[in-house]
């Protein structure tokens, strides 16, 4: 299986996902700890969090697959969301509460 076709089930197999600098428990940047806290905030009880600092290939590869250039990325139900900015926004419109619901 290669790079893409790993992410392309990770993101397709869980509700939500979250390609982060560290692991939910121990996030290792801001924007990856401001992603979990939001999610957590949203009430989001797991998700699957993938530390692209553990693997070279899936932190180029998420980027190539999303056409985003930053990390943490957020899917929700195969779906690219956004980064942390975007999140933030969401969730303070109430937008990204709503996505969750689904």
């Amino acid at each position: 299986m290669n790079v893409n076709e790993l992410i392309e089930q990770q993101v397709n197999s869980n509700s939500v996902v979250l390609y982060m600098k560290g692991t939910a428990e121990q996030p290792l940047c801001g924007f990856s700890a401001n992603a979990v806290k939001i999610l957590n905030a949203c009430g989001v009880q797991s998700f699957l969090s993938v530390d692209v600092l553990a693997d070279s290939e899936i932190r180029q590869g998420i980027k190539e697959y999303s056409n985003w250039p930053t990390i943490p990325q957020l899917y929700i139900n195969g779906e690219f969301v956004g980064g942390s900015d975007i999140m933030t926004e969401m969730y303070q419109s109430g937008e990204l509460q709503k996505l969750l619901e689904k």
